[in-house]
């Protein structure tokens, strides 16, 4: 009995050397690959990141509103204060205590214990101003006198 040499019924010109790296399917049961459309992936990754970074934007334009409202209170409970320590005042001021601003007929300001309803007739000032409490820092709490206009 005589060999006969083997016959490969697969022709060679249509076998790949590397089938893993063939962009396509190399057998009817294989996956199905499909080339991405980059300019869709890129759209949406663009999409993402400008709704993100908005979002932060947002987050820090709404952090800034709060710190500049809170500089501006700072600032204002600042002058006041410069204004109460500028006033006329017979007595050391105490941390925590009701103090009231009155201003003088001269125009200048008077910081006094005495509330206005305790002047009875003998009120000579030519306004209160405000209900003051001196805070733990030194600034002033400030209750303004609503016909004082101020």
């Amino acid at each position: 009995m005589k060999e006969e040499p083997f016959l490969n019924p697969i022709n060679p010109d249509k076998v790949a050397q590397n089938p893993g790296l063939l962009p396509y399917a190399h057998t009817a049961g294989g996956a199905v690959i499909k080339p991405e459309d980059t300019g869709k992936t890129k759209g949406r990754s663009i999409l993402a990141m400008r709704q993100q970074t908005d979002r932060q934007m947002n987050q820090l334009y709404e952090q800034m509103e709060v710190l500049a409202k809170q500089a501006k209170l700072l600032a204002d409970r600042k002058e006041i204060s410069e204004r109460i320590y500028d006033a006329a005042m017979g007595f050391e001021p105490i941390i925590s205590e009701t103090y009231y601003m009155y201003e003088k007929e001269d125009g200048t300001d008077l910081l006094s214990l005495v509330a206005p309803h305790e002047w009875g007739r003998s009120f000579k000032y030519s306004r209160y101003l405000a209900k003051v409490i001196l805070l733990a820092d030194h600034t002033w709490d400030v209750t303004y006198n609503e016909e004082s206009n101020q």
